[in-house]
């Protein structure tokens, strides 16, 4: 079940949830430090990650699913966040270059075909990052942030529904080495621990970050879906499913 965006938006507008931003943010452009002409896009609820690719890559926009909602992003200018159902995106074949999955994975009930969605909207020379919580880590036994929700993943399960799914999985990175405590001590002390985390604990990190790639002489998913209808959300509209704020970059 997905976490409902008005959680995930009071989540990143709090201490705790901000260093987390930063943090996976840099893990994120650290395996895609460029995306000049390209098209990316987000899934799930990946807008707290988007922000750094705007200006740099082509185009840039956010599906959120159905059953999440979904707030306008950016602020100011065009919207460029719409709501769709995860497992039928309103998208032509072969048109996105990466492919960005946070909030998305560890809460869909229609994984398989979310999972052939994002095989069928991706070029086959994209490429796929998949932000989920480490099935090791405090963070995924904690219900006070949305890291603590869903089906938490280890690396090998993970990259076992990617080989599954039709993809071949490459580099695997980890974030969040700070206990999920907002407390001003735990956040000031965020980076030293970041630093420490990676050296030496790095297993046991928050969050799991595995890119991947398309296995393009696999068959093509079979199934033809009926594309229904989806919103897409013009700068300054009303929030999807009572979500009543705008979100922070």
């Amino acid at each position: 079940m997905f976490t409902d965006v008005i959680d995930l938006d009071e989540f990143y507008r709090s201490p705790l949830g901000q260093v987390a931003r930063r943090t996976i943010r840099r893990q994120i452009r650290a395996i895609w430090p460029d995306a000049r002409g390209m098209a990316v896009m987000g899934l799930g609820h990946a807008t707290p990650y988007l922000t750094p690719f705007r200006g740099e890559a082509e185009r840039v926009f956010a599906i959120a699913p159905a059953a999440q909602g979904v707030i306008s992003w950016p602020n100011g200018g065009p919207g460029q966040v719409a709501l769709s159902y995860e497992s039928e995106l309103p998208l032509p074949d072969l048109c996105i270059d990466r492919l960005l999955m946070v909030h998305a994975v560890e809460s869909s009930e229609n994984l398989r075909a979310m999972m052939r969605e994002a095989w069928r909207v991706l070029k086959e020379n994209g490429r796929m990052l998949i932000v989920v919580p480490n099935r090791a880590s405090v963070w995924a036994r904690s219900e006070r942030t949305p890291f603590g929700h869903g089906y938490p993943y280890s690396n090998g399960q993970l990259r076992g529904l990617l080989r599954d799914s039709m993809f071949t999985p490459g580099e695997t990175r980890r974030a969040l080495h700070l206990p999920p405590i907002n407390r001003r001590l735990v956040v000031k002390a965020a980076p030293a621990l970041e630093r420490i985390g990676d050296a030496v604990f790095q297993t046991f990190g928050g969050v799991l970050l595995v890119e991947a790639t398309k296995q393009v002489y696999a068959a093509t998913p079979g199934k033809t879906v009926t594309r229904r209808r989806f919103v897409v959300l013009p700068g300054g509209a009303k929030p999807v499913q009572g979500a009543a704020r705008r979100e922070v970059d």
